[in-house]
C-alpha cells in the first residue's frame, strides 16, 4: 500500500467521459495493481475514465485489455477520478465507477460498445 506520507495538489480530473451522474454516488472501492498499469500512468497519475478489468488470479484490478486473459479481458469498470500514484510504492486503491452512462469518445483510451463487461453501462458517442 502507498501509506508514505506526501503533500499533493490534484483534481477530479477531466470526467467529461461521464454521460450523467449515474453511477457516481456508488463508485465502488478497488485496489489497483500499479505494476500492471505501468503503461497507463502519465505524470505519477492513471486518469479519469480509464477502463479496468479485474485480475482473475489476485483479485486487483488493471487496465481493460479487450484480447486480454486473465480477466482483464472484461471490462470491471471506469476509474472516476485522477488517481495518483508512485511506481514502486506499492497498490493504489481508488473509486471504480461500475455501471452508468459512459461516452466512448471521451475515455482516454479506447473502448468499444462491443466490450464484454460485468457491469451495466450504457454506451454513448
Amino acid at each position: 500500500m502507498q501509506l508514505s506520507p506526501r503533500v499533493e495538489t490534484f483534481g477530479a480530473g477531466d470526467q467529461s467521459w461521464l454521460g450523467s451522474k449515474h453511477g457516481t454516488d456508488a463508485a465502488r472501492t478497488v485496489t489497483i495493481d500499479v505494476t500492471a498499469m505501468s503503461g497507463k500512468i502519465a505524470n505519477g497519475v492513471i486518469k479519469s475514465g480509464e477502463a479496468l478489468g479485474k485480475i482473475t488470479a489476485t483479485g486487483l484490478y488493471s487496465a481493460y485489455a479487450s484480447g486480454g486473459s486473465g480477466g482483464v479481458e472484461v471490462l470491471a469498470g471506469f476509474l472516476l477520478c485522477d488517481t495518483p500514484v508512485v511506481t514502486g510504492a506499492g497498490n493504489v486503491v481508488a473509486a471504480m465507477v461500475d455501471h452508468g452512462r459512459v461516452k466512448l469518445s471521451k475515455l482516454p483510451s479506447t473502448v468499444t460498445a462491443a466490450a464484454s463487461t460485468s457491469g451495466q453501462f450504457v454506451f454513448v458517442a
